[in-house]
């Protein structure tokens, strides 16, 4: 089984390098954006090891010093790109018409997340922090979030936080320690968001691995003061490998009013189907059918969103990463972002297969290819959690 299981982590690690593209693209371009091209300005928090190489910026090693960037990522112009696509430079340095970019990059000193938020102030009020998964290097993360801000059509200003991974399939264990190391650092950086008076709510979109971290920050804030910061309003995990007893311990540990938490799931999702059987064969969270049980009763009495992308495919081989690659999720990601609800408009999401919403038990079809499954407040989740 062991061989069996590196095998095919080395057969995704060769697949995923089988695209041509250029590396180490973050070095600003002096070529101004053409007509029509987007443009995302972000700030970015990482415990990576800085880069003495302009184009990396930042490693998959570790740093006690948590650092600071301010970026502006250029995205390509509609008729260039597919929404959903992040469209890597072929060739360096990078051209802004058909290629993500970056414009600017300016490092700020490590205690100055405040002072930006000051001389910052999100116009909508909204923060959005992402923190992305396992496999995923510090240029992957940059477009990747930029891809997300920029399709989703969020209102809220976009936090990276990106952790040390080494950007290797191969790496899972450095990866999972390096995302421990990490946990402390993004519950200081939600501290000192929500400690401003300018940012009046905070959204977390975590991916893969990230989804541990977010919960972990926010189980560590939670037993320092007694609660999650109400500026924490809502809390996006996103194919998240979690398995499901850490989870339920997790979410117990958030206090009476945690906050409102979507899990967006894919049972055809091979990655966790891989994890799965890393760890021991328990569920992972992002792989549950939400209509079976015991989930389908737990979830019912618990105040989790359970978004089921099953028999949606992404470009990735893995189909880990749907939730990011389908215009029609992500500009729901964005609502959940901006309004702190799901919606689900007849027309928003034109897709061809059955698209059936359950809200306590009532269900509806407005088309599309996705079930969701709308619960209950209460603190129990598949017969993991005990009621409080």
């Amino acid at each position: 089984m062991t061989r069996r299981i590196f095998a095919f982590l080395l057969c995704a690690a060769l697949l995923a390098g089988c695209a041509t593209r250029a590396v180490n693209v973050l070095a600003p371009i002096a070529e101004p954006p053409p007509p029509g091209a987007g443009r995302v300005e972000m700030l970015v928090a990482t415990t990576r090891a800085a880069s003495t190489d302009p184009g990396e910026m930042f490693t998959g090693g570790r740093s006690f010093e948590p650092s600071l960037i301010a970026l502006s990522v250029s995205i390509p112009p509609p008729e260039a790109r597919k929404p959903g696509a992040v469209q890597w430079p072929e060739r360096l340095p990078p051209d802004p018409a058909t290629d993500f970019a970056v414009l600017e990059a300016r490092r700020l000193p490590a205690d100055q997340l405040g002072d930006w938020a000051r001389d910052h102030p999100p116009p909508s009020g909204r923060v959005a922090v992402f923190v992305h998964g396992y496999n995923s290097n510090f240029e992957a993360s940059v477009y990747r979030y930029a891809q997300i801000a920029w399709d989703s059509r969020m209102a809220a200003t976009p936090l990276l936080f990106s952790w040390p991974s080494r950007g290797s399939a191969l790496d899972y264990v450095y990866d999972r320690d390096s995302a421990t190391f990490s946990r402390e650092a993004l519950e200081e950086i939600l501290r000192q968001l929500a400690a401003r008076p300018e940012v009046q709510e905070i959204s977390v979109v975590a991916h893969s691995m990230g989804s541990w971290l977010a919960m972990e920050a926010l189980r560590q804030m939670a037993i320092r003061d007694g609660r999650v910061d109400p500026k924490i309003r809502d809390v996006a995990l996103a194919a998240p490998d979690l398995d499901v007893d850490v989870f339920a311990g997790q979410f117990l540990e958030l206090g009476a009013t945690p906050p409102n938490i979507v899990v967006f799931v894919s049972r055809d999702d091979r990655a966790l189907a891989l994890s799965q059987r890393l760890g021991g064969g328990v569920d992972r969270l992002g792989q549950i059918d939400p209509n079976a049980e015991p989930y389908r009763t737990g979830l019912r009495m618990t105040n989790l969103t359970v978004v089921d992308l099953t028999g949606m495919k992404g470009d990735d081989r893995l189909n880990h990463g749907v939730f990011a690659q389908s215009p029609e999720i992500v500009r729901l990601l964005g609502g959940l972002i901006d309004s702190g609800e799901v919606r689900v408009a007849s027309d928003s999401i034109p897709l061809d297969d059955q698209f059936t919403i359950f809200v306590h038990g009532a269900a509806r079809t407005v088309g599309g290819a996705a079930n969701l499954l709308l619960s209950a407040p209460a603190a129990i989740l598949g017969g993991q959690i005990s009621a409080p």
